[in-house]
C-alpha cells in the first residue's frame, strides 16, 4: 500500500468539474488580473473569517510583509514570534528592515509558550506574531493583554489555520491583522500560490491593498513603495468553489485526527498532539507526534543534531520516518531546522538555551498522513506498521 502525507487527485475527483467550470469561464472572459471573481473571493473570505475585509495577495509570505509594511514595521523595529514555524514567518520580518525575537514553544502544542513573551520586549519592539501552527491555536487571550498591557500590534500567523478558532473567535480576525497562505497543501489550497491578508480596519485594508498593487490607489497613481502581490483571477476562481467545501473537509479532518488519537498505541516516549486548550477548535492541517529524543544536547553541533538521515543521526524520530517510508507510508518532517538556526540568520545573535524546547522539537517530530480523504483503512495500515516499527526499534540500539 503507498499512502501520500498529502494528495490532491481526490479532492480533484470530488470537485474537478465545478473547478473546470470556473476557471473556463475566466479564461472565456478575457479579465485575468482583478475583476468580480476577486470581489467574490476577498467578501466570501472575509465573511467566513469574520472581518471586515480581506485583500487577497500573492504568497503567505508577501501577506506577512503586507501586514508588516501597513504597521510601518521597519528598520530598528523588533517583532516576536517563534522560531518553530515555516522560514517565511522571520523571513518577512527581516525583509522590511525588522529584528524577529524568538520566544522558545510549548512542547506539547508546538506554539509560541506566552509566558516568555514579556521578558523580550523593550522599546524596540512593536508587535507580536503568534503563529497558529498545525491548525492549532495560539492562547490570543493572553496575546490580547500583553498587546494591550505594552502597546503593541499583533499579527496573526495563520498560514496553517484557516477556520480555526480561539474562544469562538476565527483566528485572523482576533490581532489588528491577518495573514493566509492559500499554497496547495493548506486547508484552503490554491492551484499554486496565493494568500490572503485580513483585518477589521478600514485604513489598514486600504494600506494594505495599495501596496499589493505597486502602491497605488489607482492605475498610474502611486502613494508608496510597493510590491506586485495580486491574487491571480484564475487562483480565485478556484478558491471560490473550494470554500464551498471548506466546512466538509475540516469535519473529516477532525475525524481523521480522532481516529489516529484512538489507534495509536500510548507509549511514554510518544507525544499525541495537544488542543491548546478547550478554547481551541483545531483544524488539523497537519498531525503531527512527537518522540522522545533522550541523546538530545544543547550542546551539540546544530550541523548533527538536526540532520533527519539515520544514518547520520540516529533517533527513533529518525529511525520510524525511514523505515514507514519501506512500507509505502511518506512521513514530512515539520520542522527540521529551527529558524534561528538556518545558515541565513547563523550571525545573529540568538541564545540557544533560551529556544531549548525549540531545538528539542525539530529532533523529535514527524507528520503522519494527513488529509480529509484518507480511508480509515489506510490509517489503520499507518498505525500497525508505526506500532510494529516502535518494537523493531528497540531490537536495532
Amino acid at each position: 500500500m503507498q499512502i501520500p502525507p498529502f494528495t490532491l487527485e481526490r479532492q480533484y475527483l470530488e470537485i474537478g468539474s465545478d473547478i473546470e467550470k470556473e476557471v473556463l469561464k475566466v479564461l472565456k472572459g478575457g479579465q485575468f488580473i482583478g475583476g468580480d471573481v476577486i470581489k467574490q473571493f476577498e467578501y466570501s473570505f472575509s465573511s467566513l473569517i469574520g472581518t471586515k475585509y480581506a485583500v487577497g495577495c500573492n504568497s503567505g509570505t508577501d501577506a506577512l510583509i503586507l501586514a508588516l509594511r501597513a504597521l510601518d514595521i521597519g528598520e530598528g523595529d523588533e517583532v516576536i514570534t517563534s522560531s518553530f514555524s515555516f522560514f517565511a514567518t522571520a523571513e518577512a520580518i527581516s525583509n522590511v528592515g525588522a529584528k524577529p525575537v524568538f520566544v522558545d514553544i510549548n512542547p506539547n502544542t508546538f506554539l509560541l509558550n506566552t509566558n516568555n513573551i514579556e521578558k523580550k520586549i523593550n522599546l524596540r519592539t512593536k508587535a507580536i506574531m503568534p503563529v497558529h501552527l498545525f491548525g492549532n491555536s495560539v492562547d490570543m487571550t493572553v496575546i490580547k493583554a500583553i498587546a494591550q498591557k505594552f502597546k503593541l500590534k499583533i499579527i496573526e500567523d495563520c498560514a496553517q489555520a484557516t477556520c480555526t478558532a480561539w474562544d469562538g473567535q476565527k483566528v485572523g480576525s482576533i490581532g489588528d491583522i491577518g495573514c493566509f497562505s492559500f499554497f496547495p497543501t493548506k486547508n484552503l489550497g490554491a492551484a499554486g500560490d496565493g494568500g490572503a491578508v485580513t483585518t477589521s480596519d478600514a485604513f489598514l485594508a486600504q494600506k494594505i491593498r495599495e501596496l499589493a498593487v505597486h502602491g497605488s490607489p489607482k492605475r498610474y497613481s502611486h502613494n508608496q513603495i510597493g510590491y506586485n502581490s495580486r491574487l491571480d483571477t484564475i487562483q480565485a476562481a478556484i478558491l471560490n468553489v473550494k470554500l464551498n467545501s471548506i466546512s466538509k473537509w475540516i469535519e473529516s479532518r477532525k475525524k481523521v485526527a480522532n481516529n489516529y488519537l484512538n489507534l495509536i498505541k500510548k507509549y511514554d516516549f510518544l507525544s499525541l498532539p495537544e488542543t491548546n486548550t478547550q478554547l481551541t477548535s483545531h483544524t488539523w492541517n497537519q498531525f503531527v507526534i512527537r518522540f522522545k529524543n533522550d541523546t538530545f544536547s544543547i550542546k551539540d553541533n546544530p550541523q548533527d543534531l538536526f540532520e533527519t538521515n539515520l544514518e547520520k543521526y540516529k533517533s527513533l524520530r529518525n529511525f520510524l520516518k525511514y523505515h514507514l517510508l519501506k512500507k509505502g507510508i511518506n512521513t514530512i518532517i515539520y520542522y527540521p531546522i529551527p529558524i534561528h538556526s538556518q545558515k541565513a540568520y547563523q550571525n545573529t545573535s540568538y541564545i540557544r538555551e533560551e529556544l531549548l524546547e525549540t531545538e528539542k522539537i525539530c529532533t523529535e517530530v514527524l507528520s503522519l498522513p494527513m488529509f480529509p480523504e484518507i480511508t480509515y483503512e489506510e490509517q489503520t495500515y499507518v498505525v500497525e506498521n508505526l506500532d510494529l516499527i516502535i518494537k523493531n526499534y528497540f531490537n536495532f540500539i
